[in-house]
């Protein structure tokens, strides 16, 4: 018989006590995926797999060291707790980790209440395959599309967390995704683009045939791509890349970057990072979504914060560690995975939503650029400087004229993110809803 996930945490931290460590935590994950993959009309690729992963944390003073492993078997668990142990004694000192105090951990919480996870039953290989050739089969009946790739998937993950503190806690989570890529055209002129839904719940999925359908009529759309002329213009990031936009200020109010004093945003606290009218929400308790959480990494209840309130930072992304370091109280905010300590991250997240439509946007932009897709990146973290390789359609008048690729978008992030105005297209599914962001005097190198 398979020993629970509780089971083997509570086996971690008692091979750690008997090892000799202060305190420890531990994280129990098992996982399901199964994947379908179909290329030019046939099975490419059917995969499962099964797993399970423990991780140990524990401390020695102001010592910590972290291990991982597979092994279940209660020799394993106390060669890995010793292993731990001495490898903490050998690490440096760090006067900022240490668990959460006994006032600080969440003592109750409702997993039902998130819905993170489909109780139906697992979806089989065959129906997987099926919701990928129905994609592909709707994409390939567009005229011009020459050939597909669909994929179809599953997965399921049970987690939970204890230690010495007293915390104990877990919850599952299950999604269900397809995908389609078009392919359009021959030779230098061959063009692609996707199409892709994923949900928690199976029953919220729409059809596939949406996704192929739509996977092609945005490869056919981006035929005849050429370079835009060089210059500065307006700049309409689609809603499927204006969530990147985003995530660099998310990336920038990180506590860890702003620790190491190496964020381009240090010295904005308090001060206006974002027009007057816009706010960045993170609400980790919003049902039927992948990323929500109860509780964080360190045992602390999760809640909804402004980290941009009305245009205002109004505090940084926090774990206990980085709380501590900066003279602040953490945020709930720590993630970690079974091969190291928490670190600070953020779960979902919301962009005030602008009244205008994208179309409208559009046509109120002139003349200028619609980024559908970006390549590379080059974006300085301790400056803002922001630079990447884009594609996607030229605007003339308000109207898209053609097919752009081969550019790069150059301006810097305080300055980019305070000339923001957002549409009102994001996705109510998506954990992160950031809708099409259009950005004035951006400048674009190109012919």
């Amino acid at each position: 018989m398979t020993p629970s996930l509780e089971s083997l945490t509570d086996a971690l931290l008692s091979a750690a006590r008997r090892a000799g460590a202060d305190a420890a935590d531990a994280l129990a994950i098992k996982g399901t995926s199964l994947s379908i993959d179909i290329r030019a009309g046939a099975l490419e690729q059917a995969e499962r797999s099964e797993s399970m992963e423990l991780g140990l944390r524990v401390l020695l003073g102001r010592r910590q060291a972290c291990v991982s492993v597979s092994d279940m078997s209660q020799a394993t668990i106390d060669a890995v707790a010793e292993r731990a142990v001495a490898m903490a004694r050998e690490a440096p000192e760090d006067p900022w980790i240490g668990l959460a105090g006994a006032d600080q951990l969440a003592r109750t919480w409702d997993v039902a209440a998130l819905e993170l996870s489909d109780h139906s039953p697992e979806p089989g290989a065959q129906a997987l395959e099926q919701d990928a050739r129905r994609a592909e089969a709707a994409a390939m009946a567009v005229t011009g599309i020459t050939q597909v790739e669909a994929s179809a998937g599953y997965g399921a993950r049970q987690m939970h967390i204890a230690a010495s503190n007293g915390f104990s806690g877990g919850y599952g989570r299950t999604s269900r995704s397809f995908s389609a890529v078009a392919f359009t055209g021959e030779g230098t002129g061959m063009e692609r683009d996707w199409a892709a839904e994923s949900r928690t719940f199976q029953s919220d999925l729409p059809a596939p045939e949406e996704a192929g359908r739509l996977a092609a009529e945005r490869a056919l759309a981006r035929l005849g791509a050429r370079k835009p002329r060089t210059g500065a213009c307006p700049v309409l990031f689609d809603e499927r890349v204006a969530a990147s936009l985003i995530g660099h200020l998310l990336s920038a109010v990180n506590g860890s970057a702003v620790a190491r004093g190496s964020s381009w945003a240090r010295d904005l606290l308090g001060k206006q990072v974002l027009p007057g009218t816009l706010s960045v929400i993170e609400d980790p308790l919003r049902p039927r979504i992948g990323a929500s959480r109860p509780f964080d990494a360190e045992g602390l209840a999760t809640f909804r914060r402004a980290i941009v309130d009305r245009g205002i930072l109004t505090g940084w992304t926090l774990d206990l560690a980085t709380a501590r370091k900066l003279g602040m109280a953490s945020t709930a905010s720590a993630s970690r995975g079974t091969q190291g300590p928490p670190s600070p991250g953020t779960s979902n997240i919301d962009l005030t939503p602008g009244s205008a439509s994208r179309d409208d946007l559009i046509r109120d932009m002139g003349t200028g650029l619609l980024i559908t897709a970006l390549i590379g990146s080059s974006v300085n973290a301790t400056t803002g400087d922001y630079s990447r390789g884009a594609s996607g359609f030229w605007v003339e008048n308000g109207q898209i004229t053609h097919a752009v690729n081969e550019v790069t978008v150059a301006g810097n992030l305080r300055d980019m993110l305070l000339r923001i105005t957002p549409a009102n297209d994001a996705r109510a599914h998506l954990s992160t809803r950031v809708p099409s962001l259009l950005v004035e005097g951006l400048t674009l190198a190109g012919a």
